[in-house]
């Protein structure tokens, strides 16, 4: 079975900041208009977590802009937007965050059949010292990677 998802916004910043682990897809309820500029690719997650309010999760500071053809009646941009999740799913989510110190951060929106979907992930903080070592291993792979290309070029 081939899936065919088409990939809108990431949250590219987010592995940067926290430890990512558990990415869970779940559905998000979206107006009309909102739906419309997703498909244009208007979306940004830069500032986006996830609550759990009365055993139901929900989205904020996920922003979709104003739909241009839109009419008066366009959506809010920051507005929160409930995510669907099975029950036992939001249960087990609130128990790790509520214990372990941990936070959802929406990572990827993505069309999956027509369907708007977030990825949502447990995420930890990262001190500074962990931020300094992904840098120096990055460019260690960077360096790498330049040395396999120019070496094979000759």
């Amino acid at each position: 079975m081939v899936r065919e998802d088409k990939l809108i916004a990431t949250n590219r910043r987010a592995s940067y900041e926290y430890f990512l682990s558990s990415p869970i897809e779940c559905g998000i309820v979206l107006t009309g208009t909102e739906i419309k500029s997703l498909r244009k690719h208007s979306c940004s997650l830069q500032d986006a977590y996830v609550i759990i309010k009365g055993h139901e999760a929900f989205i904020l500071g996920m922003h979709i802009a104003p739909y241009e053809q839109g009419t008066i009646y366009n959506h809010a941009e920051t507005r929160t937007r409930k995510l669907l999740l099975h029950k036992k799913e939001i249960l087990k989510l609130e128990g790790k965050i509520s214990q372990q110190g941990y936070t959802l951060i929406a990572t990827k929106v993505y069309l999956s059949k027509g369907r708007a979907k977030v990825e949502i992930c447990l995420a930890k903080g990262k001190k500074l010292y962990d931020k300094r070592e992904d840098l120096k291993n990055k460019s260690q792979q960077r360096e790498m990677l330049a040395k396999q290309k120019e070496y094979n070029n000759r």
